[in-house]
């Protein structure tokens, strides 16, 4: 643990001019993470102006450069959580504090764009990047069509610097027909179908529209502007499904109108998992963390991920898939999420791969983050050994070349429980 006077230095050089702090970093001799390529070791990271320059085992470091020993370290590309509210909920129980969901109109709310919500001085941040999360992909809650998701890099700033992705997916929660105004899983999916062969027809017929010579559609304009992506093609549909039949139910769905589908949740996903591999389909899952909480999920078990990936699917890990809080105080557990699929069956390096590289990928920022490649924003955690361990610490961690020094509530807590004076319990009484 830090000491009290060296976080106080860190936090004054991380506050000092761009022009006074080293551009080009150099960390040298870690095992490095390439998790695009093959790993490397006793590796050389070279980072400048907030980009990844150069990897490779034979990399000369540039004159002048700061150099950060990792010899012994492990080094990886920082963590992406792929399904979060981070920076969008404070108190899952205080309502004021929740700018993740829209009203909508029938439980439809497709042009709700979740991003314009974004807190850049959530209290949240620190703790996350502390542990070596640098991006989230934030998802809208709530509805038939909920909005639409986009990717966060966690640097200081406000909402214009940190999201790098608008629109990367469009949210549909298909779990739980009540919760979206129907009365069975039949009538909601009619529904769904409705909305979307009325998002068609509204591209088609356009201008009658606007002279009020369409029949009533199913949503509002907006909506159904905001679907046109979906239907051709550019825009995943994300859909939040744990049901085996259901995620069946939302495969026929993506066919009929040739959808890119994302299952999220997935917790009876192993059932279906060679129809999801035929289909192309990513799961986006996690581990059991408790009792299932509803009949959806009965079916769910701690080897998911691991016989996805078995039978092909593209599998990204998420803290909440089994019903925990890691959507908001919890983020930086995700790297445990990986470590349980690894004790579950699922190979180390795929487990790696999805929670930095396989997210990135689906949501469509691979150019940017998720691996160790020159031309990356400089997202990269140095680790006192294997990141899925308990014991093991982010000993640095920069975010598009910017190293970070945070101190979180949870560090002040530890300081001063650390530090109670001697009559302690005497005060008390």
């Amino acid at each position: 643990m830090r000491t009290p006077i060296l976080r106080a230095a860190l936090l004054v050089s991380a506050a000092l001019p761009c022009s006074l702090v080293a551009q080009t970093v150099a960390i040298t001799g870690g095992k490095v993470y390439t998790v695009s390529g093959a790993t490397i070791d006793n590796g050389t990271v070279v980072i400048r102006d907030g980009k990844i320059v150069a990897v490779g085992g034979n990399v000369p470091v540039p004159e002048g450069a700061q150099r950060i020993d990792a010899t012994g370290k492990w080094v990886t590309p920082g963590l992406v959580d792929a399904a979060t509210l981070l920076g969008f909920s404070e108190i899952g129980a205080v309502g004021g504090t929740n700018d993740a969901g829209a009203t909508g109109k029938d439980h439809v709310a497709a042009a709700f764009t979740v991003w314009e919500g974004l807190n850049p001085a959530s209290v949240l941040l620190s703790p996350t990047r502390e542990d070596g999360v640098t991006s989230v992909i934030v998802h809208p809650t709530d509805g038939l069509f909920a909005g639409q998701s986009a990717v966060v890099e966690l640097v200081d700033g406000d909402a214009t610097d940190m999201v790098i992705r608008r629109s990367a997916a469009m949210v549909a929660y298909l779990n739980n027909a009540r919760d979206v105004g129907a009365e069975s899983r039949g009538e909601m999916l009619l529904r769904v179908r409705e909305i979307l062969d009325d998002a068609r027809t509204y591209a088609r017929r356009r201008a009658d529209f606007e002279r009020a010579e369409t029949r009533p559609f199913a949503a509002g304009r907006l909506d159904l502007e905001a679907l046109q992506p979906v239907l051709a093609g550019r825009l995943p549909l994300l859909v939040a499904v744990d049901k085996a039949s259901d995620i069946q139910a939302a495969l026929r769905l993506a066919k009929d109108y040739s959808i890119r589908l994302v299952i999220a949740g997935g917790a009876e996903a192993w059932m279906v998992a060679g129809d999801l591999a035929a289909a192309r389909v990513p799961v986006l899952t996690g581990a059991m963390n408790n009792i299932p909480e509803s009949f959806n999920a009965l079916g769910t078990r701690q080897e998911n991920a691991a016989s996805l990936r078995a039978a092909g699917v593209t599998v990204a890990l998420i803290g909440n898939a089994g019903g925990g809080d890691e959507e908001t105080f919890n983020v930086r557990n995700i790297r445990y999420e990986a470590g349980n699929a690894v004790a579950y069956g699922m190979k180390w390096e795929d487990a790696l791969r999805a929670i930095t590289l396989t997210p990135a990928e689906i949501f469509g920022v691979a150019d940017r983050v998720g691996s160790l490649q020159a031309g990356r924003d400089a997202n990269v955690v140095v680790w006192s050994g294997d990141p899925f361990e308990f014991a093991t610490r982010a000993e640095h961690v920069f975010v598009r070349g910017k190293e970070y020094h945070d101190v979180s509530r949870q560090d002040l807590l530890m300081e001063r429980y650390k530090n109670l004076p001697p009559n302690y319990e005497t005060q008390l009484k």
